[in-house]
């Protein structure tokens, strides 16, 4: 009797859109929040704090989307490039291409004659794909997409950003400074333990490393804001 099937949920397929949004997310909290508490501390009034938010909200987004795009296109760029250089070698020289795809399983641990046999039954079915995913580590879970992760670093940044704005339109103007930062830091926290719990990744380590981060670059802000002020 054959063994029962089961079906394995694995969350690599997630990293790129786990990547950016996590980044996208934390960045909106931290800089926007880091922005507006440095502005508060200057002793500035609240309505300066927001217009601050606000501005910080709009460059931030467009420029998460915009770095994300350029970044992740040249990573594609790289990638297209290398398969188009794949597929000169596949048209030109066939039998030397199955003869390295094999020596690739054969370094794997696959004795030589099935490695050879394997190589031969894979470029059969889709050489390109094959040559993709063991020569140059490309495949559809981990390829380039730069609109689906500049828009999510977009949207990610703007749903972080808009917490500390809200803090700053309800909480008195005399606690503005660290209400924002109380707030800013909960969430830091609660989104590390999301995003590790989502990468299947122990919870302990990231939340704890994105809310010391997230404390010193508000702190820091913080003083630089309260010198400046002090000083104009």
């Amino acid at each position: 009797m054959n063994p029962p099937l089961h079906s394995e949920r694995h969350v690599v397929d997630r990293i790129g859109w786990l990547r950016a949004a996590v980044l996208g997310a934390n960045d909106g909290i931290i800089s926007t929040s880091s922005l507006m508490v440095g502005v508060a501390s200057a002793a500035t009034s609240s309505s300066d704090v927001l217009v601050a938010g606000i501005a910080g909200i709009v460059a931030g987004a467009l420029s998460m989307a915009a770095g994300e795009y350029v970044s992740v296109s040249s990573q594609a760029d790289t990638e297209d490039a290398e398969l188009a250089q794949e597929r000169r070698e596949l048209a030109t020289m066939p039998d030397h291409e199955r003869k390295e795809l094999a020596a690739i399983y054969v370094s794997r641990g696959v004795e030589p004659e099935l490695a050879d046999k394997v190589a031969e039954q894979l470029m059969a079915k889709d050489a390109l794909g094959a040559h993709a995913r063991d020569e140059l580590g490309i495949s559809e879970v981990v390829v380039a997409r730069p609109i689906e992760a500049a828009l999510t670093s977009a949207g990610t940044f703007s749903a972080g950003a808009i917490v500390p704005i809200i803090v700053a339109a309800l909480a008195p103007e005399n606690v503005l400074a660290i209400s924002i930062s109380v707030v800013s830091l909960l969430l830091l926290l609660v989104l590390g333990a999301m995003g590790a719990k989502a990468g299947g990744a122990p919870m302990l380590k990231p939340t704890l490393r994105v809310g010391f981060w997230g404390a010193i670059a508000m702190a820091v802000t913080a003083g630089v804001g309260h010198l400046v002020g002090a000083a104009v």
